[in-house]
């Protein structure tokens, strides 16, 4: 098996992730390379699958595709997403609900289409009419951009008098005024859990707390995480979650509210480090088996008779 994992380049070399995915590929027996979206070129003609130069060589293509560019994903990275679909090799991620997740709003507008729960949810149109942000929202509110991660843009308004300084603030700037207000859900303030989804069926959860007062629990933030026990609602929401969104892997994160829980967001390419550590859970492995499973299953469907009989194929996670 032949994998290419697609995900921008790190400055510092690479990460816990990477790594880790590079231990557990040898373990498997999969031949894993990790690729920037930098290092490909598309030429889009009918030359069909050789419309994809690596590092400026045609080059034979991977068995699939795993996709880790998540929110910070380009128009071009999207666009080498499509070619690869297009070109019949599976995309983990698909380039569909890459691009739906990484938009906040449209993602919340899927959810609230199923009617899961979600928090109140609204666009910011400026100017910002700050009465009828109190009526339909109300104080505090959650100010959020429209694609970030990593706790990244978004910020808590604990009354009408903040909530004005941060939109003349935002209103004042060149950058763009693209923002959603969400209805703050302060039942455990500081804490939420990211739940783990791969290939339909969850495989943990982690308790995170913020340590500094924020509101945000983030571990890129410094937040503390610890294992969390999957009850059949955390279960039933963040697969339905996952399947909404047409996420194969997915960190969906859920705020407690009441005796129940409520979607925040959903992540296309969340970070495993804190939750293998929190959780013992091996979600490169499993994510790796997922991978394999999807390959298995297109080549059924391409080569029903080429396919030998085994029954020892890694398990699909």
């Amino acid at each position: 098996m032949k994998l290419w994992i697609l995900q921008k380049a790190a400055d510092a070399g690479p990460g816990y992730e990477e790594q880790r995915f590079r231990e557990e590929a040898r373990i498997l027996g999969i031949a894993l390379e990790v690729v920037s979206p930098d290092e490909i070129d598309l030429i889009v003609t009918r030359g069909g699958r050789r419309s994809i130069r690596l590092r400026g060589e045609e080059v034979e293509l991977p068995d699939a595709l795993l996709a880790r560019t998540g929110s910070g994903t380009s128009y071009f990275s999207l666009a080498i997403l499509r070619q690869f679909e297009h070109l019949g090799v599976p995309v983990i991620n698909s380039s569909r609900a890459i691009e739906a997740v990484k938009d906040k709003l449209y993602s919340q507008q899927l959810l609230a289409q199923i009617n899961l729960p979600i928090p109140r949810t609204m666009l910011v149109r400026f100017p910002v009419d700050s009465e009828l942000v109190e009526r339909q929202i109300g104080f505090p509110c959650v100010v959020k951009v429209l694609a970030g991660s990593y706790g990244e843009g978004i910020y808590l308004s604990r009354d009408r008098e903040s909530f004005r300084d941060l939109m003349e603030l935002v209103a004042s700037l060149d950058a763009g005024k693209s923002l959603i207000l969400q209805e703050y859900i302060g039942e455990r303030p500081g804490q939420d859990l990211r739940v783990w989804v791969i290939g339909g069926r969850v495989v943990g959860a982690m308790l995170r707390r913020s340590v500094d007062g924020s509101f945000k629990a983030n571990i890129t933030r410094g937040g503390l995480g610890e294992n969390f026990p999957v009850d059949e609602a955390i279960d039933v929401l963040a697969r339905d979650c996952a399947q909404t969104l047409g996420l194969e892997i997915a960190g969906i994160d859920l705020l407690f509210d009441g005796d129940g829980y409520r979607v925040c967001e959903a992540n296309s390419n969340p970070g495993f480090s804190g939750f293998e550590a929190a959780t013992g859970a091996n979600v490169a492995r499993q994510i790796l088996q997922h991978c394999h499973w999807r390959i298995r299953r297109q080549l059924a469907v391409l080569e029903p008779a080429a396919l030998p009989k085994t029954d020892s194929l890694p398990q699909h996670a």
